[in-house]
């Protein structure tokens, strides 16, 4: 909601409950008129004045909230937007590589750059101790990058 709708509102809430306060003062004032045998001496009198302005003293300061609410301007939205930028891919350098590490990236490029470690030891039917050691390799040459899925790693190319 806008401010002005906010204040309208509040403004309008704080002079229903003046209006309250003032039929209640009212009937208040007759009841007291017709009960106090004291006359103007009565302590009602001034318990009444007193929980009148006491009541009345609020409803202004409600009002006075919501007037202000209503010409206070919103704080402006700032919106930011990012571009993202593609980035080329970079031609991979398979020179250096022995024949079990290209036939991993062969297979990783195949499965559009990722596929589960436990399939990678399927397809090329080694172990876990020889799959975790060349993806090791792979890794510190920073060709590839393992993330943890669950109990599971999933095996991507680095781009």
């Amino acid at each position: 909601m806008e401010n002005k709708n906010v204040g309208g509102l509040i403004v309008g809430i704080g002079l229903v409950i003046g209006l309250m306060v003032l039929i209640f003062n009212t009937i208040l004032k007759d009841l007291i008129y017709s009960t106090c045998t004291h006359g103007p001496t009565c302590g009602m009198y001034d318990t009444l004045s007193i929980q009148t302005w006491i009541s009345l003293s609020i409803v202004a300061i409600i009002i006075i909230i919501g007037i202000i609410i209503m010409f206070t301007k919103p704080k402006e939205k700032i919106v930011i937007q990012t571009k993202t930028i593609k980035e080329k891919k970079k031609k991979l350098n398979l020179e250096n590589l022995d024949q079990d590490e290209k036939k991993v990236i062969k297979l990783l490029q195949e499965e559009n750059g990722g596929m589960f470690q436990a399939d990678l030891m399927e397809k090329l039917e080694i172990g876990k101790v020889k799959a975790t050691r060349l993806l090791d390799k792979l890794e510190a040459k920073q060709l590839i990058e393992r993330k943890r899925r669950g109990m599971n790693n999933l095996v991507v190319l680095r781009s």
